[in-house]
């Protein structure tokens, strides 16, 4: 399928290949925990600029290249000559290539990164791994440690801390693991950095951590994330 972009245009189109910035890289690939990367994936494209053309290129396939009559050849339209349309699903194509590869461990990168259509590429990340993915035991007991093990990283701030969780959260929705709301509020609440101690406090006081969820957790500590910062940095 590779061959359906001609040399010339790929050249040409090297320049609008879009890099992730390193604060907003696609997700990188867990082998255990393919499907969940899968999903994430899905939906990190969707969220992207000209979401849906960058899944249908996954789904369904790059731009055919149209064709021209010149001097009674047959010759393929230069990337100029496409309308505003197809420019855009020709970039789509190139773009989400990236992203796939740049959410990828290196050794499956050197498996598939000859392939430089994005539903070839798709496929056969599938392919590998259905035959290395572990059992739904397996990636469960994963999740189960992950969410025990959740902490605080030295210097992240609340938001990026808040979307791990979520992440780690997700995944486990995905196998359809369940935990009480009770649970999965007070592990956001207790893993967070001593600075918010006052705050966890004045919350649990208020708002009973059975109904409400780590969401709203969130929106309130954020309202109070100025307050929190200026007493850590005086202590």
């Amino acid at each position: 399928m590779d061959s359906m972009i001609p040399i010339s245009q790929k050249n040409t189109l090297g320049e609008y290949m879009i890099f992730s910035g390193a604060d907003n890289r696609p997700p990188m690939l867990d082998k255990d925990l393919y499907d969940s990367w899968k999903s994430r994936m899905e939906l990190y494209m969707q969220n992207r600029e000209n979401g849906r053309m960058i899944l249908e290129s996954v789904e369904h396939g790059p731009l055919i290249w149209p064709t021209i009559e010149e001097n009674r050849v047959t010759r393929t339209k230069k990337y100029a000559e496409l309308s505003a349309t197809e420019k855009v699903q020709a970039d789509c194509d190139l773009q989400v290539t990236n992203i796939i590869l740049q959410g990828l461990p290196s050794d499956i990168y050197l498996l598939v990164s000859h392939h430089r259509v994005s539903k070839d590429l798709w496929e056969r990340i599938q392919l590998l791994m259905q035959g290395t993915s572990s059992t739904k035991l397996e990636r469960e007991c994963k999740l189960y440690d992950a969410f025990d093990k959740f902490a605080h990283i030295k210097g992240e701030s609340l938001h990026q801390y808040y979307l791990r969780f979520t992440h780690l959260i997700n995944d486990m929705n995905i196998y359809k693991m369940k935990l009480e709301q009770f649970q999965v509020n007070t592990k956001f609440l207790n893993s967070l950095s001593p600075k918010w101690s006052k705050f966890v406090t004045d919350f649990k006081l208020v708002k009973d951590l059975h109904t409400t969820n780590f969401d709203q957790l969130h929106a309130y500590l954020q309202q109070h994330e100025l307050h929190a910062n200026e007493v850590h940095i005086m202590r």
